[in-house]
């Protein structure tokens, strides 16, 4: 058998995790006891925030940390190459803007051909530059979101925090957004405005002093007085760029918490589309498809509302962006205009000075030009960076509450030492147990419902830590857990039986005598056919499927939570025999009150409730012989 993951280490073997929480999800949904619900109230984890900056740095200190960063750097590093160069034929190109017009000017046609010639070989050379620059974005932009998608994935999938997270709050809702869409959006958006970023500097810190040298010469003439004014132009260029950065971040500062809002309420109501539809059987049986559109309706609603807020902050924003670039296209002649009218600059020399204005004005404002995409960012930003915070969190969100220590048992049994499970408040599920189960038992956990068995279940399996005391228990490889609805992935009847292992663990004269043997060889035609089997196939078929990947596993540790209520008689009969053959060997620990489960397990542990919390009795050891009696 291949090796799982470890309970101590790891938490819970990575094929409970799905399947635990639909299982028990769906036990308590049935369940009248209201004594049941507070199981599913774990600690809430908050984000408080961080600053944009604080969030930044501990993503580029992971990024630093993978393996990504070479391939990073030097991508990051061939991109800067070509904005040096990009900036060295801006600033030929503005020393060709000069000559071109001085060349019209003159009506001199033999030079304005020869600096058309010229004009060629900047443009492809710029060209070519923007080319390189697009493709080396692109694939930064690629190997971010690799990187990012791949971090949150194993975080996400490490120790049980997937179905952990998911019992969380609000953190843990909808993990599919953060995990596909934001982080596409975070790595996009990051790529281009940090080359945008740089690529303004670049040209800023150029132009500046060349728009700089080419003002200090502009004289003024007021009143007969000549005079000027050192950087002139400079000063003119940061003042403008000033004015509209200061309005567009009054204007535009709600757009950030707008942002933010509305992805949350986009992600509510994916999920709420979702769930109507991984539910849409149940809701035809009851009728209850006007009780769901009214709740769709209101979460399309809070939606709208949001929307309608952004559009109007987008509008007002609108005016000071736009208007700010419309303003652009006749300011910096405007300021220049005087040395152009005493006769100080030529026309050439007047669109040089221009161009220069436009290089140093536009850099400046380009936190203007970005800011939506800049509140689109710090939106974004702030989502990823809270799920990531929320998952390094987990395991020490619940520091109020006592934690169940895992262990190994040196003799392979299992064993509860002192264990008492906790709500996270703190109130005692489960009061202490002291119960060791040896090689070869088979034990029966029996209660009424909500006396907190299937809590029980997801100790057992690492998934529910509040508590107190020792479980000890046997190597984790030879354990495997089984849930009330098996989880089957999507693909093929084949991966689904092989599942947590590749599709090609097994034989497939291996997998067949496994269907045989539980009652479904009619499904071997569809051993290799792709299709929904966690929607095509009944409960008690999923549950049929989980016993034929039982016998191709063979773990040495079986722990079943009402792992046959969807059979008949007979189909449970035929499963469980398989503890009698094919499984003689195994431990096998039963959680379930259906009939006719008593005959396979001689020994049975009673779930008693009580106002200081459940008790574990032992029940009357009894023989095979007598238990089928």
């Amino acid at each position: 058998m291949k090796k799982r993951q470890d309970p101590e280490s790891e938490g819970a073997p990575a094929r409970a995790v799905a399947t635990l929480y639909d299982s028990l999800r769906d036990r308590a949904d049935a369940s009248a006891d209201a004594h049941a619900l507070p199981l599913f109230q774990p600690p809430t984890i908050a984000y408080e925030g961080r600053s944009a900056a604080a969030e930044s740095l501990a993503l580029l200190k992971g990024l630093w940390r993978s393996g990504y960063r070479f391939g990073v750097t030097l991508l990051a590093g061939g991109i800067l190459l070509l904005l040096i160069g990009n900036m060295i034929g801006q600033v030929r190109l503005n020393d060709w803007n000069g000559a071109f017009f001085d060349a019209i000017a003159k009506r001199n046609l033999p030079a304005l051909g020869h600096e058309m010639l010229i004009f060629a070989g900047i443009v492809a050379f710029l060209l070519s530059l923007v080319v390189g620059q697009t493709w080396m974005q692109q694939m930064l932009k690629v190997r971010l979101r690799e990187w990012l998608t791949r971090h949150l994935l194993d975080e996400w999938l490490a120790r049980g925090r997937a179905y952990r997270l998911g019992l969380a709050g609000e953190l843990g809702v909808n993990p599919d957004q953060r995990i596909e869409e934001d982080t596409r959006k975070l790595t996009d958006l990051s790529a281009s405005l940090a080359v945008g970023l740089l690529q303004a500097t670049i040209l800023l810190v150029s132009f500046i002093g060349i728009l700089w040298s080419l003002s200090s010469h502009l004289v003024f003439v007021v009143a007969g007085y000549h005079f000027s004014i050192p950087g002139y132009m400079v000063w003119c260029a940061i003042a403008y760029a000033a004015i509209g950065s200061v309005l567009t971040w009054r204007i535009g500062l709600p757009l950030i918490g707008l942002n933010a809002q509305l992805y949350s309420r986009e992600a509510e109501l994916r999920f709420a589309l979702v769930r109507v539809s991984e539910s849409a059987e149940s809701i035809a049986l009851y009728q209850g498809e006007a009780d769901e559109r009214r709740q769709l309706e209101g979460n399309v609603d809070r939606v709208i509302r949001t929307m309608a807020k952004l559009t109007g902050a987008v509008s007002r924003l609108t005016w000071i962006t736009s208007g700010y670039g419309w303003l652009a296209i006749i300011v910096p002649t405007l300021v220049a205009s005087p040395g152009y009218f005493s006769g100080t600059l030529t026309l050439g020399g007047l669109m040089v000075v221009v161009g220069a204005f436009n290089q140093v004005q536009a850099s400046l404002r380009w936190f203007v030009d970005q800011f939506p995409s800049v509140a689109d960012w710090r939106a974004t930003l702030h989502r990823v960076s809270a799920f990531k915070a929320a998952m390094d969190r987990l395991d020490r969100s619940d520091e109020t509450v006592e934690r169940i220590k895992i262990a190994r048992h040196p003799h392979g049994r299992l064993a509860f030492d002192g264990v008492s499970v906790l709500f996270a408040d703190g109130r005692v599920v489960i009061a202490e147990t002291t119960v060791e189960i040896a090689l070869g038992e088979r034990v029966l956990i029996v209660g009424e419902s909500g006396a907190g068995k299937s809590t029980l279940f997801r100790a057992l399996a690492g998934l529910w830590p509040w508590g107190t005391g020792t479980i000890l228990l046997p190597e984790p490889d030879r354990m495997m857990f089984m849930p009330q609805r098996p989880y089957l992935p999507l693909g093929s009847l084949r991966a689904a039986l092989a599942y947590p292992d590749a599709p090609t663990s097994f034989a497939t004269a291996a997998i067949e005598d496994a269907l045989k043997r539980v009652g479904l060889a009619e499904f071997l035609p569809m051993l290799d056919v792709p299709a929904r089997f966690d929607k095509s196939l009944s409960l008690g078929q999923q549950q049929l499927v989980g016993f034929a990947r039982l016998l191709l596993h063979r773990p040495a540790w079986v722990f079943l939570d009402e792992a046959t209520s969807a059979l008949d008689e007979l189909s449970q009969k035929r499963v469980m025999s398989i503890f009698d053959h094919e499984l003689a060997g195994a431990t096998v620990v039963s959680i379930g009150h259906r009939p006719g489960l008593e005959a396979f397990h001689p020994r049975v542990l009673h779930l008693v409730r009580s106002p200081l919390g459940a008790t574990l009795r032992h029940g009357p050891a009894r023989s095979r012989a007598a238990a089928m009696a």
